[in-house]
């Protein structure tokens, strides 16, 4: 019923109990995960992954945190990774002017690099935005590649998404939209169609409420599925299978069958 969009199950804090964390999400009837690398050896470890569990499959990119140490060989490894069937996205890519572990100059370099390899690909791309909103949007706006990707766990504004949404992006929901606090992402949740919406975990990151500030998973993407349902007045079924109708479309994903 449910496709956890964004996770990053190759990171160190699932090498303990992986295939635990998979079975638990494969019982919460989530049925397919993006793992999304951050870094090189991330993507390689994540491509790994997805000859490992059927339901995973792996995107790959240069996180703005890491966009100072990537370098043109970084970039044709992982042209070379793509090269993977369960490849289905570029990404995470964007800029992050919030913690700035890498220069801002540095981060829009690498990003505009990286739309262009998207496009050669012919991939999608996973954005990452965090207090960049109007550089990443300047730059998405003029890109004139193939214009298909996801906003992913998105913290702007109704006005932000809309212009998102007008270029044809998908806008993706995480934990955060679960907190008591979060009054302008469930405007936002409330203002988005349902069939532009992606649902995802961000796992190990933002755990949704009642599990605040643990390990996130992704068996609680469903959780995030019932707030949009509540915000939305829609039953979570809908929900679950219109956001995973969603994946499938955005990131090429064969259907599962039940019989």
């Amino acid at each position: 019923m449910y496709i956890d969009s964004h996770a990053h199950l190759e990171m160190a804090d699932f090498d303990l109990d992986r295939d635990e964390v998979v079975a638990r999400a494969e019982k919460a009837l989530v049925e397919a995960i993006v793992t999304v690398g951050t870094n090189l050896p991330d993507c390689k470890k994540a491509v790994e992954l997805t000859g490992k569990y059927k339901g995973v499959y792996a995107a790959i990119g240069i996180h703005p945190h890491e966009a100072k140490s990537a370098s043109e060989e970084t970039f044709n490894a992982l042209k070379k990774l793509a090269e993977n069937e369960k490849v289905v996205a570029w990404g995470e890519i964007g800029l992050d002017f919030y913690h700035r572990y890498s220069p801002p100059a540095v981060q829009l370099e690498k990003f505009v690099l990286q739309l262009s390899i998207a496009e050669e690909l012919d991939l999608p791309v996973i954005i990452h935005s965090r207090d960049a909103h109007e550089e990443i949007k300047d730059h998405l706006l003029s890109w004139q590649g193939k214009k298909r990707g996801v906003i992913h766990c998105f913290s702007g504004d109704r006005n932000l998404a809309r212009l998102f949404l007008d270029r044809g992006y998908f806008i993706s929901i995480a934990g955060p939209v679960t907190f008591k606090n979060a009054n302008r992402l469930k405007e936002v949740v409330r203002y988005v169609p349902l069939d532009r919406l992606l649902i995802e975990t961000d796992a190990p990151f933002l755990s949704p409420h009642p599990f605040r500030g643990e390990r996130n998973e992704s068996a609680r993407v469903t959780l995030v599925a019932a707030e949009i349902a509540a915000l939305k007045n829609l039953t979570v079924e809908e929900v679950g299978y219109t956001t995973a109708q969603n994946a499938r479309l955005l990131f090429g994903l064969p259907e599962v069958s039940h019989a």
